[in-house]
């Protein structure tokens, strides 16, 4: 495809702004993809509403949206495998490949990774095509649409997570926050087989969804204490806890929800550098904690796993706002937080 496109860009801190680029024509190894959905993230909102997330700052104009499904419109020279009309998800984050990191298989940690919707690494995908590496594209089946296609992004974080954790059937598990990572740390577990989940949040519409995606039994936390309920338990916690939320109490607690020798995974992305872990209390139970960034070789197993019924990854979509809404989207997201619980925009 030739000629022009729109692409929302975000040029400030909570200023977005719509323009017209070029369409992208795919260098050899690359797809062109006409975009189909793009989730919109926590982290988009964070960019949006505070000009920065963790380490990176906005220092001039960036498309953000890094969740996305489509179809291919043109393939790049060298390109095998692919074939115009072919419906496609993008894993966004393009690793050198070459490095101690990537040769190792851990390419979600390579140095001179190139992200989408990342200052300084390359643009989202908020736009109506873009041009990606083939080798991190996928082909979806039939039964798989663009956009879940574009939810598989999140989803892999979940799946991620259970997988450094190992989480095995006939355990049990706590999750801290049910947004769009918690749930799809929910549905991650119930289709590894655990079916013992219990999930604590402040919003009572992500628990209904909670609920809706496999949770054994939900907590608000503003009426009842999760911490409480875990001590009643056999063994007087669980054997696996995920902070999902990125936030300074639920951080703190997750070591007291632990039974002896069970496991805490801090998936969540906290806007705060430094937070407290009960480490007397870990040290007590040896509990083990893991960390996760993003996550890697993992596209095909999710697209299986949505693909055969396991996992029901479009039950999280909440909202689907038109690309010609996309600043509407992004606004309505940050300042409903107690509704959206995952937005897509739809090309």
């Amino acid at each position: 495809m030739q000629g022009k496109m729109k692409v929302c860009v975000l040029i400030g801190k909570q200023k977005l702004d719509w323009t017209e680029r070029e369409i992208p024509q795919p260098k050899p190894g690359e797809l062109q993809i006409k975009l189909e959905y793009v989730g919109v993230c926590g982290s988009d909102l964070h960019f949006y509403q505070e000009g920065r997330l963790a380490n990176w700052e906005l220092d001039g104009p960036l498309a953000l949206g890094h969740e996305p499904g489509g179809v291919v419109t043109a393939v790049g020279e060298g390109v095998e495998g692919f074939s115009a009309g072919d419906k496609v998800a993008i894993e966004p984050a393009v690793p050198c490949g070459k490095c101690e990191d990537c040769r190792k298989g851990h390419y979600n940690l390579c140095k001179d990774v190139k992200m989408l919707a990342i200052p300084h690494e390359r643009d989202g995908v908020f736009s109506e095509y873009c041009v990606h590496d083939a080798s991190m594209c996928y082909k979806l089946p039939d039964s798989v649409g663009t956009m879940e296609g574009g939810l598989l992004e999140p989803l892999n974080v979940g799946l991620h997570a259970t997988e450094l954790s190992d989480a095995k059937i006939g355990e049990s598990a706590i999750v801290l926050g049910s947004g769009c990572i918690g749930l799809c740390t929910i549905m991650s577990l119930k289709a590894r087989g655990i079916s013992e989940i219990y999930v604590a949040d402040v919003l009572d519409k992500r628990l209904e969804k909670a609920m809706e995606v496999g949770a054994t039994r939900v907590f608000n936390s503003r009426k009842e204490s999760i911490e409480e309920f875990a001590k009643t338990l056999p063994g007087g916690g669980v054997d696996q806890v995920y902070e999902c939320a990125g936030n300074r109490l639920t951080t703190l607690q997750t070591c007291r929800l632990i039974k002896r020798a069970g496991k805490v995974t801090l998936v969540g992305v906290s806007p705060e550098p430094v937070l407290e872990l009960d480490v007397a209390t870990l040290n007590a139970m040896e509990g083990t904690v893991y960390s996760v960034y993003r996550y890697r070789n993992l596209y095909p197993k999710a697209i299986s796993a949505v693909a055969s019924g396991a996992i029901p990854l479009d039950k999280i979509v909440s909202h689907v706002f038109d690309f010609k809404d996309c600043i509407h989207a992004i606004e309505y997201s940050t300042n409903h937080k107690d509704e959206v619980i995952k937005a897509v925009i739809k090309f």
